[in-house]
């Protein structure tokens, strides 16, 4: 277990700590970001950013075998005010939050026919979430998709994947200044997909930008959160809940890049894995660059292994380039069971396998609190519930 590091204005600790002007997150990547696919090596696995991950698995979105054949059905609800269009490559907004690092976001990119562009115009306050609800059909299917959220607006967002497939997406995220966005991911695919996916926000100033990453499903799934800030002010939370199941690969690495002065940030994910094989990877980067006066940051990841056999690989790290900080730290902690919490319940009549059932779900209840859409809170709910009948 790894415990939590703390830093106070002005000072600095060793280990996955460094402060030096010229050291940046994107040193550990294999090639710099790029549009273009063929900038990017084909990995071996033996890359930092590729060795946790099982390449077989990836159906060839990793080395270019991998053709657009499949199809996915999309649907958009949204609310009265916003504006959806369908867009060619060459649109201005298009990969202006972010740019891909490795080479299945590359490919993700240079694949995709139309992009599908989701406006929440300045000032709007919506008052219903927007939807996009992607099922998959079988086969390999590339997409972007931009979320432009105006000055000032304010929106919630729920993205859903269901279904079978092969998919590789960018999503980008435009946050306006003084806009407040929450969005939250739903990754309930069947047991057989593959799904990697690259998402960029840009946090304009004095604006808030709240993620909440749910995954369940999929034989494999990637995420690669990214955030960055257009100006000071910006505050960015990044929740996640993953359950991995036997055989099951999820790895979420996630990166808040401050390079703009007096903006937060607060990285919270936890997960449960059961049965043989099951592995999940957290890899949490947080870069404080030079320019970034006043930051105050933190990212903690909790895992919960709930039967033998299961893996996970938790990798905190804190890159700081200035001194001139409010605060920055991280924690990282992978255990069994609290068996005081188990005995406190026990003592009071609760049978053992309930007792464990209600850790399990107070272990999630931070987070499930994070989302805010009641359908999305029960459903969750109702999966977590699933999943347990099936090891506590």
């Amino acid at each position: 277990m790894a415990e939590a590091q703390n830093i106070p204005a002005g000072s600095t600790t060793a280990g996955a700590i460094a402060v030096a002007a010229e050291s940046t997150v994107a040193t550990r990547m294999s090639a710099p970001p790029s549009f273009d696919v063929a900038d990017f090596p084909v990995p071996n696995g033996r890359e930092e950013e590729w060795r946790f991950t099982p390449l077989a698995r990836l159906k060839g979105l990793h080395d270019g075998t991998a053709v657009a054949d499949g199809s996915i059905k999309a649907q958009i609800d949204a609310p009265e005010g916003v504006t959806v269009e369908s867009v060619e490559r060459g649109d201005a907004r298009i990969g202006k939050a972010g740019t891909p690092v490795d080479r299945v976001a590359a490919q993700a990119f240079s694949s995709f026919a139309k992009a599908t562009v989701v406006t929440v115009p300045k000032e709007t306050v919506l008052t219903e979430p927007v939807r996009l609800a992607l099922h998959g059909e079988g086969g390999t299917t590339f997409g972007h998709t931009v979320f432009d959220v105006q000055a000032f607006a304010e929106a919630v967002i729920v993205i859903d994947h269901t279904g079978d497939g092969v998919r590789a997406a960018n999503v980008d995220f435009l946050v306006g200044d003084g806009a407040k966005v929450t969005v939250v991911f739903v990754q309930d695919w069947d047991d057989t997909a593959v799904h990697c996916s690259q998402h960029n926000a840009l946090v304009g100033r004095d604006a808030t930008f709240k993620s909440i990453v749910i995954t369940f499903g999929g034989d494999l799934v990637r995420l690669h959160p990214r955030v960055s800030y257009a100006g000071p002010g910006g505050e960015a939370e990044l929740f996640g809940l993953y359950f991995t199941d036997a055989g099951q690969h999820q790895e979420h690495r996630l990166l808040v890049d401050h390079v703009a002065p007096h903006c937060k940030s607060n990285v919270v994910y936890k997960g449960a894995l059961q049965g043989q094989d099951a592995h999940a990877v957290w890899i949490g980067d947080v870069l404080i660059e030079k320019t970034a006066e006043g930051t105050d940051t933190y990212e903690m990841n909790r895992n919960l292994v709930l039967t033998d056999g299961a893996r996970v690989d938790s990798v905190p790290n804190l890159e700081i380039e200035t001194g001139e900080i409010v605060g920055a730290g991280h924690a990282s902690a992978t255990g069994r069971f609290d068996d005081e919490q188990l005995f406190y319940l026990q003592a009071r009549g609760i049978p053992a396998d309930e007792a464990r059932r209600l850790v399990v779900r107070g272990f999630f209840a931070e987070l499930v609190q994070q989302i805010g859409v009641d359908d999305i809170e029960e459903r969750l709910l109702t999966k977590i519930e699933t999943e347990l009948q099936g090891s506590v």
